[in-house]
C-alpha cells in the first residue's frame, strides 16, 4: 500500500523535493532514481537519510510527473514503497545541472531494512560461468539479492554501516559500482574474489585436510564430498552456522540427531533444486512459486506417494520441510549433490545457533567433523522462515530470513498512536516496535526458557533499538506473570517511567489477526476462535480454547472448551497420558471407565500409573490448574490412540502426528454422522457456553474396542472438534433474539497450524456466510503475539486520547 501527498502540484518548469519511504535501502532504488533521471533528462540528485531515499529533482512538470509514477509503479524488485511525498521548492535549490547519487544525511531513523534475499537469477549464472571474475565467488550479490539485514549495523544502508565494511573495493568492483548501465550500480554489499570475504574449510580436530582427496575444483566443492561420504559438516550461512548431513544416509542422520540433542523433531532439507524435491515431495505451482521467491523459506510439503527419506528425517509426519539454496556457497556446495542433505541450526536443542566463528568451533566441534568458515561477520543471528500453504495462501509458521524485519503496515488510524514496545511471549518469542502505524516485528528469537535464547533476546532487542531508532513511549506486555518477556517489560517500564500495558494472550491474538487483515481501528467486534496451549485468562486461570467477541481495545468471553486439571502443571505439558487420565476422570470417573473400558490396553496402561497420587492431588487441587486448553485436548486424544503416550520431544508433536495419522478417504468420504460427537452446555457457576467432550471420548473409547483403524479414529475426532467450534461459532453469534450479531469470524492461536483442522472449519464457517479472517503476513502462534500486543496498547492509547 502506497499513501502519497502531493502539493502545489503545477504544469511549469518546477523543482520538487520528494521523500520516499518504506524498504527502499539496499535494493537498487537510488540506481534506479538515477537512470530515470536520466530518461526524463531531469536534474538534481537523490541520496539515502534516516526516513528513506530523498529526491531534489528539477525539470519539466510533465516529465517530472512521467518520472515519479514510472519509479512508484515499478521500483527495484526488493523494494517496498509505504508512502510517497513531494512539495514544490525553488529550483534555486537544485545547482546541479546533471543528475548525481550524494552522500547519505544522517536525520531520524524512520526507515526501514529489507530482509535477506536468495541469490537472484542473473548472479547464479555469473556463479557457474567460467568466463566472469565471479565464477565461483560464494559472495557475488547485486543490488537485487543478497544480505541485508544479517550484515547491517545501522541506518542508512551504506557500506560503511555493514559486515562488508573491512573489505574495500578492488577496482573491478569499484567501477561496477560506479557504472549505471550494471546492476551492481551502489550494491553495498557486492565483492569478488580479489577484494572480498574468504571461505575456508578446516577440520574440527585442527588435522590438515588434503582438499585434492576430495576435490579437483576447491575447498567448497571438497564439501559435497565430504556429505556424500558421511560427514557431518557446520556450514556459516547467512544468518548463522547450520549443521549438514547427507539426508539419504540413515547413520549420519541419526548421528546428528544425536550429537545435536534433537530426538524427534523434524529436520529441515536443502536441496539443489526442484527437480530433487519432486523426487521425494507432491509440490504444486504456489508451492514451487514459494520455495523459488526471494525469500527462499523452508516450505512444508506433503511426503506421502513418493520416494521416502531415512525414518529419521521427519518422524512419524507426513511432511518434508524443504528450502533451496540461498546464497552462492550454499549453491556451490550442492552443484554436485543429486540428493538432499539435512540443513538444520548450527546449536544444541534449545539454544539459539551460532554465528561467531571461535563459539562455533568451541560448541559445535564435538558434532560436526568439519567447518566451513568465512571472515564476514553476522551482524543479526536469523532463523530460516518456515511456511505452509493452506487453503492456497501461504502461511508464515516461522517469521525470519527472507521476512523479517519486513513492517506491517497498519490502518492509518494507527498513525496517531504512540511508539509501543510489545514484549511478546515465552515460545516462539519475537518482539515488536510500532511507530508511525507501522509494526516492525522482529525474527524469530525462540523459546526463552532457554538462557542463550533469553540473552540474545535482550541482545537482539538493544540491537534493534540502536539500527532502527526506536525509543518506546509505551511497553506491553502478556498478562502472564511469569513469562521472562514479561518480567523484562515491567522492568524497562520502570527503569525509563514509561506506562505498562498487560494484554491478555488469546485477545493479543485476535488483535495480531485483525492487524495482519488491515481491520480499521473502529472496527464492530468480531468473533475470535482462539485455540492454542494457554495463556492467563482474565480471572486468573489458564484459558487455551476460547471464543471471544472483541476489537482492539476490549474483549468479552463468550465460549470456551471445558477446563481440565492440568496433572503436574506444566509436566502436563510434557507428557500427554496425564491429559488423557485428567479427561477420563472428569468425563466419567475412573471406576466407570474400568467398568467399561477395562479390556483396553489403554486402562491397564493407565492403571500402572501412581494414581493414588494423581488422584490426591485433583481431589486437593495441588500441582493441578484448570485449563480450557484445546492444545492439551489433542495430547489427550493422541495419546488414548497411542501416540506419544509417555512424554513429547518438543512442543506439538502429538497434535503433528495425530494429524498425520488421519486417514484422507475417512476424513473425505464418511457420512458426518460418524464424526466424534460434542455437546454446548454452560459452565455451572458462569453459565459461560463449553465444549463438553464427553460424548466424544465415549465414542473414541467405543471405536477403541472395536478395533477401528487410529487412522480412521484420527479422522473422526478432527471432524467432529471442526463441527463443534463451528457449532459454537454460530450459538456465540447470535443475540438474545436469535440474530446474528457477529458477522466476521477472526481464527488465530497455534492449534490452528493444523492444516486439516483449519481448512475443516475456514470452510465450513464460509458456508455458514461468515466472512472469516486468518494470518497471511505473520504467525497464527505465539511468534504473532507481540503484533498484537502492540496494537491493543495503541488502540487503548488512543481511546484514552479521545476521552480525554
Amino acid at each position: 500500500m502506497i499513501r502519497t501527498s502531493l502539493h502545489g502540484l503545477s504544469t511549469e518548469d518546477a523543482a520538487w523535493h520528494i521523500q520516499i519511504q518504506g524498504l527502499v535501502q539496499g535494493v537498487g532504488f537510488r540506481p534506479a532514481v538515477w537512470v530515470l533521471a536520466q530518461r526524463y533528462h531531469l536534474r538534481g540528485r537523490v541520496l539515502n537519510n534516516g526516513q528513506g531515499v530523498q529526491i531534489m529533482v528539477a525539470g519539466k512538470s510533465p516529465a517530472m510527473m512521467s518520472f515519479v509514477t514510472e519509479l512508484t509503479k515499478h521500483p527495484p524488485p526488493l523494494a517496498k514503497i509505504s508512502h510517497v511525498a513531494w512539495e514544490p521548492i525553488s529550483t534555486y535549490a537544485i545547482p546541479e545541472r546533471g543528475f548525481l547519487i550524494a552522500n547519505t544525511e544522517n536525520t531520524e531513523k524512520t526507515t526501514g531494512i529489507i530482509p535477506d534475499a536468495a541469490t537472484c537469477s542473473a548472479c547464479f549464472k555469473e556463479v557457474f560461468d567460467p568466463f566472469v571474475r565471479h565464477f565461483r565467488y560464494p559472495f557475488t550479490t547485486c543490488t537485487n539479492c543478497g544480505p541485508r539485514l544479517t550484515i547491517q549495523r545501522q541506518i542508512p544502508y551504506d557500506r560503511a554501516h555493514t559486515a562488508m565494511a573491512p573489505f574495500p573495493f578492488c577496482a573491478a568492483c569499484a567501477h561496477e559500482y560506479g557504472d549505471p548501465q550494471t546492476r551492481r550500480f551502489h550494491a553495498e554489499s557486492i565483492a569478488c574474489h580479489t577484494c572480498g570475504p574468504k571461505v575456508w574449510l578446516e577440520r574440527a580436530d585442527q588435522k590438515p585436510i588434503a582438499i585434492d582427496a576430495f576435490s579437483m575444483l576447491d575447498e567448497i566443492d571438497a564439501v559435497c564430498t565430504l556429505l556424500t561420504r558421511g560427514h557431518i559438516v557446520a556450514i556459516k550461512g547467512l544468518g548463522g552456522f547450520q549443521l549438514a548431513c547427507d539426508a539419504t544416509q540413515a547413520e549420519s542422520v541419526s548421528r546428528l540427531r544425536i550429537l545435536k540433542q534433537r530426538e524427534g523433531k523434524p529436520f529441515a532439507l536443502m536441496a539443489r533444486d526442484m527437480e530433487v524435491i519432486r523426487q521425494y515431495c507432491s509440490v504444486n505451482d504456489q508451492e514451487a512459486a514459494l520455495l523459488q521467491c526471494p525469500a527462499a523459506p523452508i516450505v512444508l510439503l506433503s511426503s506421502e506417494s513418493h520416494d521416502s527419506l531415512p525414518p529419521g528425517v521427519a518422524p512419524n509426519v507426513n511432511m518434508y520441510g524443504f528450502m533451496l539454496p540461498n546464497s552462492p556457497l550454499h549453491h556451490l556446495i550442492l552443484k554436485r549433490m543429486n540428493v538432499p542433505i539435512v540443513l538444520t541450526s548450527g546449536n544444541r536443542a534449545g539454544e539459539p545457533q551460532w554465528i561467531n566463528n571461535e563459539l562455533a568451533k568451541e560448541h559445535l566441534g564435538d558434532i560436526a567433523e568439519y567447518f566451513v568458515f568465512h571472515n564476514r561477520e553476522i551482524t543479526q543471528r536469523v532463523d530460516d522462515s518456515v511456511v505452509k500453504i493452506m487453503l492456497n495462501v501461504p502461511r508464515i509458521f516461522r517469521r525470519s530470513r527472507g521476512y523479517a524485519p519486513i513492517p506491517v503496515t497498519f490502518p492509518p488510524s494507527f498513525g496517531r498512536a504512540p511508539r509501543i514496545l510489545a514484549m511478546g511471549g515465552e515460545l516462539k518469542n519475537t518482539f515488536c516496535f510500532l511507530r508511525n502505524g507501522e509494526a516492525l516485528l522482529s525474527h524469530h528469537i525462540g523459546d526463552l526458557e532457554d538462557a542463550l535464547t533469553y540473552a540474545d533476546y535482550q541482545r537482539a532487542l538493544a540491537q534493534y533499538q540502536g539500527i532502527f531508532g526506536q525509543t518506546p513511549e509505551v511497553v506491553a506486555i502478556d498478562r502472564h506473570p511469569e513469562y521472562l518477556s514479561s518480567k523484562l517489560g515491567r522492568e524497562l517500564a520502570d527503569h525509563h517511567k514509561l506506562p505498562l500495558s498487560e494484554i491478555q494472550h488469546h485477545h493479543a491474538h485476535l488483535a495480531s489477526c485483525l492487524a495482519d487483515n488491515d481491520i480499521p481501528l473502529n472496527t464492530s467486534p468480531v468473533l475470535g476462535v482462539l485455540l492454542d496451549g494457554l495463556g492467563v485468562g482474565e480471572d486468573g486461570t489458564f484459558w487455551g480454547g476460547e471464543f471471544l467477541a472483541g476489537d482492539y481495545c476490549d474483549f468479552t468471553r463468550l465460549g470456551t472448551f471445558k477446563p481440565i486439571a492440568m496433572l503436574g502443571g506444566n509436566q502436563a505439558s510434557k507428557e500427554p497420558w496425564r491429559n488423557t487420565y485428567a479427561h477420563v476422570v472428569a468425563e466419567m470417573g475412573w471406576a466407570q471407565f474400568k467398568m467399561n473400558y477395562h479390556e483396553l490396553p489403554l486402562f491397564h496402561y493407565l492403571e500402572e500409573k501412581p494414581r493414588a497420587i494423581l488422584d490426591q492431588m485433583l481431589s486437593e487441587r495441588v500441582n493441578s490448574p484448570l485449563a480450557s486448553s484445546c492444545g492439551r485436548l489433542f495430547d489427550a486424544v493422541a495419546a488414548a490412540l497411542g501416540i506419544c503416550q509417555d512424554r513429547i520431544l518438543y512442543e506439538g508433536q502429538a497434535a503433528m502426528e495425530l494429524e498425520a495419522m488421519v486417514d484422507r478417504t475417512a476424513l473425505e468420504t464418511e457420512h458426518r454422522a460418524l464424526a466424534y460427537p460434542f455437546s454446548i452446555p454452560r459452565l455451572r457457576h458462569s453459565q459461560l457456553r463449553y465444549v463438553e467432550p464427553l460424548a466424544m471420548w465415549e465414542a473414541l473409547l467405543g471405536d477403541l474396542l472395536l478395533d477401528t483403524p487410529r487412522p480412521v479414529m484420527a479422522a473422526r475426532f478432527h471432524k467432529g472438534l471442526a463441527n463443534v467450534i463451528c457449532a459454537m461459532v454460530k450459538v456465540c453469534s447470535q443475540n438474545s433474539e436469535g440474530q446474528r450479531a457477529y458477522q466476521t469470524v477472526a481464527l488465530s492461536g497455534g492449534v490452528f497450524q493444523n492444516k486439516i483442522l483449519f481448512e475443516l472449519v475456514h470452510q465450513q464457517l464460509c458456508d455458514e456466510g461468515f466472512s472469516v479472517l486468518s494470518h497471511r503476513q505473520v504467525p497464527m502462534n505465539d511468534g504473532g503475539l507481540a503484533m498484537g500486543q502492540a496494537a491493543i496498547a495503541a488502540a487503548r492509547c488512543l481511546n484514552h486520547y479521545q476521552e480525554n
